[in-house]
């Protein structure tokens, strides 16, 4: 008998719809739901706990309590990034432990662990706290295709998690593009080595050969595999769930779950297909049997695509894809999984754009100093030298990246208590200690949902379909540009006059004269405001983001490679850089502010 892992409340809109799916879409269908006999329900972690503060306005915990009352048969599993928590960057040890209690106290039964570089050194305290909390730990290793990731590597590997307490296994290929024949060979290999939990094939449906993949994985052993209810499966997410039941039906693999009551949560998820039409991308639906070449996962496909289309760069994707693979090998085969996926991926973008290595990311730079872990192979002594310097050896660290962190669950407490208007609880203080910006706002109750569940499927003419609708009419300008005035419909210079600019999650729609303007955002709207044209000694942004921090004021004296400014963009950090010494002579932007690509920001001379 084979057991399946649902995933679609979790790894199946993140794949598919960027993570959007509302806590009140998925309570309707609960009961049903807990009826099938899951192994195990995938509801939290991953990118749901971001979304749900940065663009929906809702709590992560409530939710987790809410889906724990309505399914209380079914074990409730998360996805947990070791060290990161369900963020990109490291925590502390006392953060990391926390955060297990409250997710195990708030209702997570199974503990999905993994290390997006496969360094079990990261896996170490969130596994030991997990089975001391009375947790089920399923210890992944991410897998990928490369020179050092052969079978024996993911076989020794499984071998040492197994000693280190963890109660079941998962190969996660979260860019689905395991083959049939290596997915045999690993899960066989395990077996023969004498392994006796069991193992999880999680894969996402992206190359087109999974459902091969599954059947030989079968074939071999395996106990556990991943699926997702039709209507949000495929392409890159998962397999459908009632397709591989009715395959194994009749079978000695035979998963005894009623195939009837799953065709009727089928049609449940068809409504909700429907209903979230504004966040369609025909490129997340397609099979692409590339992704062996540049291993691009599911869910950051998906992201890319709308990431790009902010960027203006939509017509680069092939040209990024390309990138993010050669970026890969350069910087030591890291697996594409969440962080490394987006350390990768966001370089490549940058590279595309700028250059190659010419913009570089604060998160680059981490990953290259071995803030991350270590990397699986030898990092390009040239590309270390681009990236850290003439001196990069000695920005290295061998140690494992948290213990060069101080504890920080006291110091957030103390600092959320300072704000009287928000109610002081672990998961509040824990939401303000991972994401303290976007955290924070969410907290003082400044966040703004981009849309409730009432108001889909959103109307033709909303601002947040036109992604949606561009893709399908490339050329029917007046569809997607339907605010515009006739005189920029047509003619070769076409410059909009309306903007939707995202500050921390929170859209705001403006309206500009296309004569220089710039956009400033604060408090709960946006204003235009009168920038300088090119002015000599003038910094420019090269990305469309959200300016985090402002690190000079007039007056000051700055040297060439001083840091003047920090930028998010695509959820990276990047570091705007003096380009020559001299006298910061005036600053045009604000901290918080949205500033496009190419937005004069300050002058020196």
């Amino acid at each position: 008998m084979v057991q399946l892992h649902e995933l679609i409340l979790r790894d199946a809109h993140q794949s598919m719809l960027a993570t959007r799916m509302r806590t009140e879409d998925m309570l309707p269908i609960a009961d049903k739901l807990d009826q099938v006999g899951y192994f195990s329900m995938e509801v939290w972690g991953g990118a749901t706990f971001d979304v749900c503060i940065r663009y929906l306005n809702q709590d992560p915990w409530e939710r987790l309590r809410l889906l724990k009352k309505a399914m209380p048969n079914t074990p409730l599993q998360m996805l947990e990034r070791a060290m990161n928590i369900v963020a990109y960057w490291n925590f502390p040890d006392d953060v990391v432990k926390k955060f297990i209690f409250l997710a195990k106290k708030n209702g997570i039964d199974y503990f999905r662990i993994f290390d997006a570089l496969n360094d079990l050194r990261n896996m170490q305290v969130p596994m030991k706290t997990a089975k001391d909390e009375g947790g089920h730990v399923q210890a992944c290793l991410s897998y990928t295709i490369s020179p050092i990731h052969t079978v024996d590597y993911f076989v020794e590997k499984f071998k040492k998690l197994e000693k280190m307490g963890a109660d079941s296994l998962c190969i996660k290929d979260m860019a689905g593009m395991i083959s049939p024949q290596r997915a045999y060979d690993i899960i066989k290999g395990v077996k023969d080595a004498g392994v006796k939990i069991p193992i999880d094939l999680h894969s996402h449906y992206t190359s087109g050969m999974t459902g091969m993949a599954y059947q030989r994985a079968v074939e071999a052993g395996v106990d556990i595999l991943d699926g997702a209810i039709s209507p949000i499966s495929g392409g890159t997410a998962a397999p459908a769930t009632e397709s591989i039941v009715a395959a194994l039906q009749g079978t000695e693999w035979d998963t005894n779950y009623d195939l009837e009551l799953l065709i009727e949560i089928r049609k449940y998820f068809l409504e909700i297909w429907d209903k979230y039409r504004h966040l369609h991308r025909f490129n997340a639906l397609k099979v692409d049997p590339s992704v062996t070449l540049h291993q691009v996962p599911g869910g950051m496909l998906s992201n890319l695509i709308f990431q790009l289309e902010q960027q203006g760069a939509h017509g680069k994707y092939q040209e990024i894809l390309l990138e993010t693979a050669r970026v890969r090998e350069e910087l030591g085969y890291p697996p594409l999984v969440t962080p490394t996926s987006q350390v990768v991926g966001v370089q490549a973008v940058m590279n595309v754009l700028h250059g190659r290595y010419k913009v570089i990311t604060k998160e680059t730079k981490d990953y290259c100093r071995g803030m991350y872990g270590q990397p699986p192979g030898k990092i390009d002594p040239k590309i270390m030298k681009a990236v850290l310097g003439k001196d990069w050896k000695d920005e290295v660290i061998d140690c494992r990246p948290s213990d060069l962190l101080k504890p920080m669950w006291s110091t957030r407490k103390s600092e959320l208590k300072e704000h009287s208007d928000i109610e002081i609880t672990e998961e509040n203080i824990m939401t303000y200690a991972i994401y303290p910006q976007v955290g924070l706002k969410y907290l003082k109750g400044e966040a703004t949902a981009e849309f409730t569940s009432a108001e889909l499927p959103l109307p033709i003419t909303h601002p947040l379909i036109r992604g949606m609708v561009k893709q399908s009419f490339p050329k029917e300008k007046e569809l997607w540009l339907e605010n515009e005035p006739p005189e920029n419909r047509s003619g070769p210079a076409q410059i909009p006059t309306e903007f939707e600019v995202e500050v921390d999650g929170e859209p705001f729609e403006v309206k500009v004269t296309p004569t220089g303007g710039f956009l400033v955002a604060g408090g709960s709207g946006a204003v235009a405001a009168q920038k300088p044209k090119d002015v000599e000694g003038g910094v420019k942004s090269n990305m469309q983001g959200t300016i985090l921090k402002i690190k000079v004021k007039n007056g000051d004296k700055v040297k060439k490679g001083d840091v003047l400014a920090t930028i998010e963009a695509m959820k990276m950090e990047q570091e705007i850089l003096s380009e020559k010494d001299g006298e910061v002579k005036d600053v045009f932007i604000k901290e918080g502010a949205a500033v496009n690509n190419g937005d004069v920001l300050m002058q020196i001379l």
